[in-house]
């Protein structure tokens, strides 16, 4: 009977004897560390999906060897990870035992010294090859270029490479010191090195940058990148590093089954947002010769009811929620009506609400908000600090400042984007309209009170320091020299304000309209 079962084994393909090892990422997890319902899925809108408790019960269900790893943006978002400055996200992560993270943009929002802090409570490396400090041009000391992994007894080499766009998209002045170099050169750089030295069986590359494919598109097997979209993000450094597998994140995009460079053979992947699903990247061995001969990919959702969650990990976040809740769970107002974002991707219901209540607390004629800093939507009933938080998870503050007709009609022209014209500023005390070729400020036009807006007329505005710092967007409202900071947090500001006006109705909409 032995013989027999040997000579069965002896006559398998070699690929049965491949050994696989399991690649399982997360990115912009941004604090949302348990589960909860689905609401965005109609057919799932009460089964609970997401959080560290079901990642950690999927990871551990895997039969074949694994490793964790992280794009960024770690605990931006909710109370739990915001007001620990991320100390909550280290533990959480070194108890799942991830074996790297690279550094989001948002992992800055608490300055540096904050991100050092939490780094320093990690059992993890923390990469960025391409982070440098500009007085010394030494690169940043808390940061690693990459790290070797090893699991399955091959070594998986990983390395990180950090946005450029970093030195705009968290507060400016918490990165004014530092350079984040040119991310494809630097992963290139590294990749070299570990091939030359023969350190690696498999190359990754965890950026916090995206793909830059087309909004929405499912079938990448049919999507041809353009000049532009190859020139930039993670398919850059695919092509530069020729790395096995580039895994990407920040724009919050999943790739169901990833896509494969037809250029530099490197499986990208994207795993979306908030912890709700997971990227499964498989690197199978060839067992004869030892070298990895193929690279997939499968977005797996965390649904709770088939992964389970780990009952361990959920006793960590308790305790941190608990930490919290006291305060979080404050009601500070009510509101009649559900909040909520724009399916036109033009002025929405929640940018409405949040930029009246910054010009009725500021007195200015005129506020302006980014889209992309308005972080959730806010439902009908109590209102509590919590709700707030989520909605306002950034620490900045408020700005008045001065601007022209002129000068409003080109900060308006500068923050309409893509084919559709979607607006990535939300505006109080004007009426915008606007008509394609998009970004020209010809084709903007304003109104306030019914009114047309002349070129020379003046308003006082209130904005936030993120865009009048250098943040995204904000080109413009750098010209007046004698804008104040307030110091006010727009936070604190917003919870004052729907104190003493508790939501009846949906504010007026219809203030930034597509003319064609």
């Amino acid at each position: 009977m032995i013989k027999l079962i040997t000579a069965l084994l002896l006559a398998l393909p070699l690929s049965a004897w491949s050994l696989t090892v399991s690649v399982y990422h997360t990115s912009d997890v941004h604090g949302w560390y348990s589960a909860r319902p689905a609401k965005w899925d109609k057919e799932n809108s009460t089964r609970t999906i997401g959080g560290f408790p079901a990642l950690s019960a999927l990871v551990r269900a895997d039969k074949n060897p694994y490793i964790l790893l992280d794009s960024g943006d770690t605990f931006q978002g909710t109370p739990e990870g915001t007001l620990t400055k991320g100390l909550a996200t280290a533990e959480l992560m070194s108890q799942l035992g991830y074996s790297a993270s690279v550094v989001g943009n948002h992992d800055y929002d608490y300055t540096e010294a904050s991100l050092r802090a939490m780094i320093k409570e990690s059992g993890f490396p923390w990469l960025g090859a391409n982070v440098y400090v500009k007085e010394t041009g030494a690169p940043a000391d808390y940061l690693k270029p990459y790290t070797i992994v090893k699991a399955g007894g091959k070594r998986i080499a990983v390395i990180g490479v950090a946005g450029e766009h970093t030195v705009t998209s968290t507060l400016p002045l918490n990165v004014k010191h530092l350079e984040f170099r040119d991310a494809p050169e630097a992963a290139a750089r590294v990749a070299k090195e570990l091939r030359e030295a023969n350190k690696a069986d498999a190359v990754i590359v965890l950026v916090h940058d995206g793909l830059g494919q087309p909004f929405g598109i499912t079938d990448m097997t049919a999507w041809v990148p353009t000049e532009t979209q190859a020139a930039s993000g993670t398919l850059a450094v695919a092509r530069a590093s020729r790395a096995d597998v580039v895994i990407g994140g920040h724009i919050h995009a999943s790739l169901p089954r990833g896509y494969r460079d037809p250029v530099s053979g490197a499986l990208l992947v994207e795993s979306g947002s908030t912890l709700t699903n997971v990227s499964r990247v498989t690197l199978d061995f060839d067992d004869k010769s030892g070298k990895l001969k193929a690279t997939a990919v499968e977005l797996v959702p965390l649904w709770t009811d088939v992964t389970g969650e780990d009952q361990a990990v959920a006793a960590t976040i308790k305790k941190f929620s608990e930490q919290v809740q006291k305060e979080m769970g404050r009601q500070v107002s009510e509101s009649a009506a559900d909040l909520g974002p724009s399916k036109a991707g033009l002025d929405s219901d929640i940018g409405n609400w949040f930029t009246d209540a910054m010009r009725r607390q500021s007195g200015a004629d005129v506020a302006f908000q980014n889209t992309a800093g308005i972080r959730s939507d806010m439902k009908a009933g109590k209102i509590t600090v919590r709700d707030v938080f989520q909605v306002m998870p950034f620490e900045n503050t408020l700005v008045k400042l001065t601007l022209t007709g002129e000068q409003i009609r080109r900060l308006l022209a500068d923050n309409i984007q893509g084919e559709k014209g979607f607006s990535k500023l939300q505006v109080s005390g004007l009426k915008v309209t606007f008509s394609k070729p998009y970004g020209d400020p010809a084709g903007v036009t304003l109104e306030r009170d019914g009114k047309p807006v002349a070129d020379t007329d003046r308003f006082s505005v209130a904005t936030n320091n993120y865009l009048t710092t250098g943040g995204t967007g904000g080109r413009v409202f750098n010209e007046d020299k004698d804008a104040e900071d307030t110091m006010l947090p727009i936070r604190d500001l917003l919870m004052k304000d729907i104190a003493a006006n508790p939501v009846k109705a949906l504010p007026e909409g219809g203030r930034i309209i597509r003319a064609d």
